[in-house]
């Protein structure tokens, strides 16, 4: 893919997402409506969505699913990369005029965001990078930090004439996928040593963030509200899957993290 974000030319990126839904349609329709994402070929009767061509989150039904709980392992939120700032700008006059619940707003210094939560509570982030170059690196990783958006900032880079937001571009990826877990040591152990990842910053003792290729970050961990917690009950809705694109890898494989996360690592193409 020419254009992609820096996120996705990573050794190993971020493929797909999969979510566990009580009514999938009702998850589908909401994320084509707030990000222009479309139907794309499913497998297994699961609703498929992407951008350009390619799938970025997959959502099967179980309508006897038990809703997620924020206190277990499982998913703190899908991060929806897009191309350039301004496309970050388009989409928070999209969100404003459309009343969309906005739960946060964040410079994170390496990168712009705001957060919302999807209708069965499953946490969504839209962001767009500064350039790579732009990043203060250290000793321990790269700078990052959560200090309020610059709304002002983040509008001058829009024309009085630009068209408004029509959707997710098509270089629109998964940036990182950050988890909820019960012990931030171990998590971060696990992605070293299973899937290869650095660590790229810590947050206290409670949060990690963790990628490959000089990236912020591809995977977040924290167990800010789920210290301790133990298996994930596969019962739940919430995250099901998530697939990391890997240079590396020679054929499709499965494994699970300490809490029971599915991690799917497919072959780059």
């Amino acid at each position: 893919m020419s254009g992609v974000p820096f996120a996705a030319t990573a050794p190993v990126s971020i493929g797909r997402v999969g979510l566990k839904a009580r009514d999938a349609q009702k998850l589908a329709a909401f994320y084509a409506d707030i990000l222009g994402l479309r139907e794309m070929d499913g497998e297994g009767g699961a609703i498929a969505l992407g951008v350009g061509g390619r799938t970025l989150m997959e959502i099967s039904e179980d309508r006897s699913a038990e809703p997620d709980s924020p206190r277990e392992a499982g998913l703190f939120h899908t991060a929806f990369l897009l191309p350039q700032r301004t496309d970050l700008a388009r989409w928070s006059l999209f969100a404003r005029d459309n009343g969309l619940r906005i739960e946060g707003a964040s410079d994170h210094l390496v990168s712009e965001a705001l957060y919302l939560s999807d209708p069965e509570g499953n946490g969504i982030e839209i962001y767009a990078d500064r350039a790579p170059d732009s990043w203060t690196r250290n000793d321990d990783g790269i700078a990052m930090a959560t200090e309020p958006l610059d709304f002002g900032s983040l509008l001058s880079t829009l024309s009085q004439d630009d068209a408004g937001w029509h959707g997710a571009p098509e270089n629109t990826v998964i940036g990182h996928v950050h988890l909820r877990v019960g012990d931030r040591g171990v998590a971060e152990t696990w992605w070293h040593e299973a899937q290869g990842f650095d660590t790229m910053a810590r947050y206290g003792s409670q949060a990690v963030f963790l990628a490959t290729g000089g990236y912020h970050h591809h995977i977040g961990a924290n167990s800010w509200r789920s210290a301790g917690a133990g298996q994930r009950n596969p019962n739940r809705t919430g995250l099901s899957w998530i697939e990391l694109k890997s240079r590396n890898a020679t054929a499709e494989k499965e494994v699970a993290d300490p809490w029971g996360t599915v991690i799917r690592v497919s072959p780059t193409r």
